[in-house]
Formats: structure tokens, C-alpha cells, sequence
């Protein structure tokens, strides 16, 4: 079994009325079946509604399943007495750092999870070091969260769920309240933590550029998984995306269209490298049958 595991997961909203009553409900996710293994960079792509943070709040038991299960680091997390296991190997990351950063100096922040666990002192502040320096924030360890930058507050609050050492870290929508020196921070932030720590990184976003570097691409509408598959897969396929109300990367948009004009492309280029390396590549071939002429 991988680190996280979904079998058929359904999750329903319950719509009451002025008295408290039940009077109907809304799914948010339909039947949705997905495997993370141990150390994998996974995006969840969709557009606003499509049940992506929906999903994300069952793998750190913030909502449980109406149907189906969902299984964290090998443990059911309909099962209550998982639950504090189930937070401790999967740490969430929330939009708006603001909502959780609590300390009033940046290592108390990072600190402040730990310490809840129990875990002694000096060993706290082995923590808070070694989770500053992975995120680069070890400079501001005496600052206000209040006087940083978007980018560098959601990097605490990454900070300070390193701190905790879990298995997993998901992240909702991280850099939806950043500009795009924030996002580029925090992205490659979350990138270093997977490939040095092998952290297993679930990250649920709306920004394609965020995703070309995954392992493999899930896409949700309507509470479903409708297209999966590596990045290359996914982005290969535009005009589907399009239908689900997705971008892709400008380049890839670039490629398509020359491809579409007749330029012999790749499909899924998603890098201004991979089309450069073949635009010059046809150039190259096509300098050298003129001279063999």
C-alpha cells in the first residue's frame, strides 16, 4: 500500500435549514480512487469547485468520507483512534498563511507544533534549525511573521509543518494569495523538500506552471478524476483541458499553436527549453539538407 491511499471515496455536503434540519445535500466528490507512493510529487489540478480542496481536507482527516476510505501511511482514517497518527504523517498547508501562523516570532511559530507533540525542548530547537534551513528562512528566525513578505509566511508555515517530520505534506492552493515571485519561492521550496528530504508532496492548485515538474497529474471536475497521468500526458492533451476550464503552460500553449500552423513539435513541451532544444534541432536538420544540395 502506498502512503496514501483512496478507495471510492464519496463525500456529500449537508444542506440544513433554518431549524437545523436536514433538507437535502451536494457531492463535492464522487467515487474517487487514488494511490501516492512514499516520496512521489503529486499535483491535483481543477477549477475552482471541482472537489480538489475537498479531497485534500480528507488526507489530513479534516473531513471524513460519506463513502468509501481513505487510508494515510497505512492507517483508516475513519477510525478516530488514527487520528492524531494521521496528522502527525501528513501535515496540511493551508492558502493564507495568516490563518496558520500563530507565534509572534518566526521560530516560536515553527516551534509551536512539536512542542504540542511533546517532544523535549532541545530537540525542538534541533527541529526549528533544521526546518528554517530547509525553507531558507533560518535568516528571519527572530522576526515578526507580521513584517514578511506573502511568500516568506507561507514559507514559515511550511517551516512549521516540517518541523513536525510528517511523512507527507499536502498543500491547498499555497500560492493562490501570492504574487509570482511568492509562488516561484514557495514552489521551490516544496520542490528542494521532495527531492533532498524525500518528503511525499501532494500539492492542490490552479496554477499549471506549478505542476511541470510532478510525477504524475491528477485532474478533478465535478468531484471526479477526469484525466490523469505524467505532466507530459496531461498537457498533451489542450483542447480537453480547455473543456474543463484549465490553462496550460504558456509554452506548451505556444507549441500547440505552432504545432497546429504546421510546426513539426512534440506533443506536452512544457518548458521554454524542450521547445528551443527543438526548434533548433529543425533548424539545424534544415540547414543541413540545403547544404547537401
Amino acid at each position: 500500500m502506498g502512503i496514501i491511499k483512496i478507495k471510492q471515496l464519496v463525500h456529500d455536503y449537508l444542506k440544513h435549514d433554518e431549524e437545523g434540519n436536514i433538507e437535502g445535500s451536494s457531492r463535492a466528490i464522487n467515487k474517487v480512487s487514488l494511490e501516492v507512493e512514499k516520496g512521489q510529487f503529486i499535483a491535483i489540478l481543477g477549477h475552482n469547485g471541482s472537489g480538489k480542496s475537498t479531497l485534500a481536507k480528507h488526507l489530513n482527516v479534516i473531513l471524513m468520507p460519506t463513502e468509501g476510505s481513505v487510508w494515510v501511511n497505512g492507517k483508516d482514517t475513519s477510525e478516530e483512534k488514527n487520528l492524531w497518527e494521521i496528522r502527525q504523517s501528513a501535515g496540511m498547508v493551508f492558502q493564507n498563511p495568516d490563518n496558520q501562523i500563530i507565534g509572534t516570532v518566526v521560530e516560536e511559530d515553527v516551534g509551536f507544533g512539536p512542542e504540542n507533540m511533546g517532544i523535549p525542548t532541545e530537540k525542538i530547537w534541533q527541529r526549528v534549525d533544521k526546518a528554517l534551513r530547509s525553507v531558507n528562512m533560518i535568516a528571519y528566525r527572530h522576526h515578526s511573521p507580521n513584517k514578511l513578505s506573502g511568500g516568506q509566511k507561507q514559507r514559515v508555515a511550511i517551516a512549521g509543518v516540517v518541523a513536525m517530520r510528517p511523512q507527507c505534506i499536502i498543500l491547498d492552493e499555497p500560492t493562490a494569495m501570492l504574487d509570482p515571485l511568492g509562488r516561484k519561492e514557495v514552489i521551490e521550496t516544496v520542490r528542494e523538500l521532495n527531492e533532498k528530504e524525500n518528503v511525499t508532496v501532494i500539492l492542490i492548485t490552479h496554477y499549471m506552471e506549478e505542476v511541470i515538474y510532478s510525477d504524475r497529474v491528477f485532474v478533478m471536475d465535478k468531484g471526479e478524476i477526469v484525466l490523469q497521468g505524467s505532466p507530459k500526458e496531461v498537457f498533451s492533451q489542450v483542447e480537453r483541458l480547455k473543456q474543463y476550464r484549465l490553462d496550460v503552460p504558456q509554452v506548451t500553449e505556444l507549441a500547440y499553436e505552432l504545432k497546429k500552423a504546421g510546426v513539426e513539435l512534440s506533443d506536452g513541451i512544457l518548458t521554454t527549453k524542450e521547445l528551443l532544444d527543438e526548434l533548433k534541432k529543425q533548424w539545424m536538420d534544415r540547414v543541413k539538407k540545403e547544404n547537401s544540395r
